[in-house]
């Protein structure tokens, strides 16, 4: 009888030896002469464990991980194969409590099948929402997606049903679904997860997309630095094709939908929409004027859906289980879940899903663990580079946008980057400056001009030289940029500096060494 081991094909995974793992399960069964089937998946997002192996058994999958090349023969001798006792057994995979108490609507298949295969997509609850909204009129489907609540989780959350319904009913003959797959912000990876673990599910959110707006195209714009993402999403986008679930005639529908991958450079910018237009057409990723908006006059100049990974990801499951069943997930305006992702100096750095109302310090403690240094958390940034610095002060309050955006903060994509206290703000405000200067388009003179100026500002501030000055000349700087960008790139970068400003006013008055010895 075979056992069937589950082993992550998964960029992080495979950067700690997740390769050389399933070499070695492969030679170490076969000098056994055991019958081992190897399942390579995406992977669950508990990247402390990573390499993660997950076995089989009678009664559950059962974890063993962290787990490295030279600890497979012992998990042999140990019995692994039937969820045998060892040092590095994590007991059922669903009941190690960072998962248990996880609220996994969008990514509850990452790290459960092959990401590739067809067959285990659709066993798991694959394409069941695509066969519902084919027998829905397209109205129908984008009432199911605003009654659902759905935003969208690219950073502005505006409401994906209105965005879909602008589309829907904008005159002309051709339109377009573009998902924003260019994954940039700090601390961010759950769009690149989903990708490279349940592709599938992207692919059945565009096309269900696709009929809701009467849009026969669509493209996926993804960043160059994720080639284990594009290289699953390039054979699952193959196999859609063939299986019938892409084309011409979707699944003898007679309603087409055709579905290309592109790979963008790596510009930041180009994480904005209208830049995102600009270089998908061939162009160099310059930020548009609005009006007129992308879902009026969107890709070559036709109307426009464009959402992001996880946005499109989100509508499979409200169109197989109902708008009201999303909705009853989460809080205020808020509604369904978000995949929240912990990184920087955090013990238990990784993906966790839940619904909105969840709070920082419990995502930060309960799942995270603290730091990763055993050090206290002196500041979190939320929502990318551009995402204000938040002190301990505001831990408790809740993962929803209009809280966040009343702290003066934004959720963004879900991003979260921990600092403990040896941290130097001043540095880290002067690194949002320059990273605007770096990413700028150039297009708009207070993004392209105020940034660099703003770097400048703050090196005369920490050394001391007119700092009162320094400083009212820095706010000031920050509300021309807040004010007068075309785009968010220099609209937000206000938010890291102000926040460092007015929360870690000590850092800018006090020269680092100073303060890391105080600290």
């Amino acid at each position: 009888m075979s056992a069937t081991v589950y082993i992550p094909r998964e960029a992080t995974a495979l950067s700690l030896g997740a390769q050389s793992v399933a070499r070695a399960l492969a030679e170490e069964a076969a000098r056994r002469q055991d019958a081992v089937q190897i399942v390579r998946t995406g992977s669950r997002g508990l990247f402390w464990l990573e390499p993660m192996l997950e076995v089989a058994t009678s009664a559950a999958r059962v974890a063993y991980g962290p787990v490295q090349a030279a600890d497979v023969a012992g998990l042999f001798e140990a019995g692994f194969l039937t969820g045998g006792k060892h040092r590095l057994n994590l007991g059922p995979v669903e009941s190690i409590p960072y998962l248990k108490n996880q609220e996994r609507l969008t990514c509850g298949r990452l790290g459960v099948i092959d990401p590739v295969n067809l067959d285990d997509y659709r066993a798991h609850g694959g394409y069941a929402g695509l066969t519902n909204a084919l027998a829905m009129e397209p109205a129908a489907i984008v009432k199911a997606v605003t009654d659902s609540g759905l935003r969208g989780r690219g950073g502005a959350a505006f409401p994906t049903g209105i965005k879909w319904k602008t589309v829907h009913d904008a005159p002309g003959a051709k339109k377009y679904i573009v998902c924003n797959a260019d994954e940039g912000d700090s601390g961010t990876f759950s769009d690149r997860l989903l990708m490279e673990g349940d592709p599938f599910c992207l692919i059945e959110g565009m096309t269900i997309a696709g009929l809701a707006v009467g849009a026969t195209s669509g493209y996926v714009y993804l960043r160059c630095e994720y080639p284990h993402a594009q290289d699953t999403m390039t054979q699952a986008i193959a196999t859609a094709y063939a299986a019938g679930y892409l084309g011409a005639d979707v699944l003898g529908s007679g309603r087409a939908f055709e579905l290309q991958l592109r790979m963008g450079a790596g510009a930041y910018i180009c994480g904005e929409e209208t830049s995102l237009l600009e270089s998908l057409e061939g162009r160099r990723g310059q930020i548009r004027f609005k009006p007129p908006l992308p879902a009026l006059k969107g890709l070559f100049g036709c109307p426009t859906v464009v959402n992001n990974v996880i946005s499109f990801a989100s509508v499979p499951i409200i169109l197989e289980r109902g708008a009201q069943f999303y909705k009853d997930y989460g809080m205020g305006r808020s509604r369904g879940s978000l995949p929240i992702q912990l990184a920087g100096n955090i013990a238990r750095g990784g993906l966790v899903e839940r619904a909105f109302g969840v709070t920082l310090r419990e995502l930060l403690y309960d799942y995270g663990g603290g730091t990763r240094s055993g050090r206290p958390i002196r500041a979190v940034q939320v929502g990318g580079p551009l995402g204000a610095y938040w002190p301990e002060s505001k831990f408790d309050t809740p993962v929803d946008y209009e809280a966040f955006a009343g702290g003066g903060g934004m959720l963004g994509h879900g991003g979260i980057v921990v600092f403990d206290d040896t941290v130097d703000m001043a540095a880290q405000a002067r690194y949002a400056m320059e990273f605007c200067a770096i990413e700028s388009c150039g297009k708009c003179t207070p993004c392209r001009i105020g940034s660099t100026r703003g770097v400048e500002v703050i090196d005369r501030l920490v050394a001391g030289d007119r700092t009162a000055m320094q400083q009212t000349l820095l706010r000031d700087l920050c509300d021309t940029m807040l004010n007068g960008s075309l785009c968010a790139l220099g609209g937000l970068t206000p938010y890291p500096v102000l926040s460092a400003l007015d929360y870690f006013p000590e850092d800018f008055s006090t020269p680092a060494a100073l303060q890391a010895a105080k600290r």
